[in-house]
């Protein structure tokens, strides 16, 4: 269980189409604490600088040009932000270990590009699975972020990146923050697998071509329609 207010990039009625509908609107900010929106919107400005910085990492990294994920790819991203908060745990919660108890967020991975996760510095509750199957705590390390590779980027890369599956298991007795940005290709790009990554992978597409705008509408539907 957990409770969030989410924010996302402000889509003009209109601008899309159809492709756009289901996200058009504005942002409606709280009146208090004062100076809300603007500060999220600031904050929102240096997450999508530093998500282009290491999206041009990865992109050089797969031995492509440095501004693979920019332009007509991820030049004009569509953004989520989330504040989320989960409840703290029952008392006994922690002594009795029980695997499945005290779950915020179910298993799942992220939608699109790249997410960056800011969480409270005391509290573990994220976990991620690894390539064993095993799920396992991603500490808080002071002034940093976590880092989660999305569907999208599983495509573009022809599955030589792989989304996280990661889940929100809070045990701790203290209610616990976490803002995760989301940052995702162009609303109306195609992602399909890009040439450079086919190439170390058999030569051939392994995932079908995405409209971005579709995929994430169909999320957003399905989870809160």
């Amino acid at each position: 269980m957990h409770e969030a207010i989410d924010c996302y990039r402000e889509i003009e009625p209109g601008s899309y189409g159809p492709l756009g509908r289901a996200l058009e609107g504005e942002n409606l900010w709280p009146d208090y604490p004062k100076r809300f929106g603007p500060l999220m919107e600031d904050y929102v400005r240096i997450m999508k600088d530093l998500a282009r910085k290491i999206l041009r990492g990865i992109a050089l990294g797969l031995g492509g040009p440095p501004d693979t994920f920019e332009g007509k790819r991820a030049g004009d991203p569509f953004w989520v932000l989330r504040i989320i908060g989960y409840p703290a745990a029952e008392s006994d919660t922690e002594v009795l270990d029980i695997p499945d108890q005290g779950i915020g967020c179910g298993a799942h991975t992220d939608y699109g590009l790249l997410t960056l996760v800011n969480q409270d510095d005391d509290i573990s509750a994220l976990q991620v699975r690894n390539c064993a199957g095993e799920w396992i705590w991603a500490v808080p390390i002071s002034g940093t972020f976590v880092c989660n590779i999305g569907d999208m980027l599983k495509v573009w890369t022809n599955g030589l990146y792989q989304p996280t599956l990661h889940r929100v298991m809070n045990r701790n007795p203290k209610y616990r923050v976490s803002v995760p940005f989301f940052y995702e290709p162009n609303f109306d790009t195609i992602v399909e697998p890009l040439e450079f990554c086919k190439e170390v992978t058999g030569g051939i597409s392994l995932f079908q071509p995405v409209v971005y705008g579709e995929h994430i509408s169909g999320k957003v539907l399905t989870n809160f329609g």
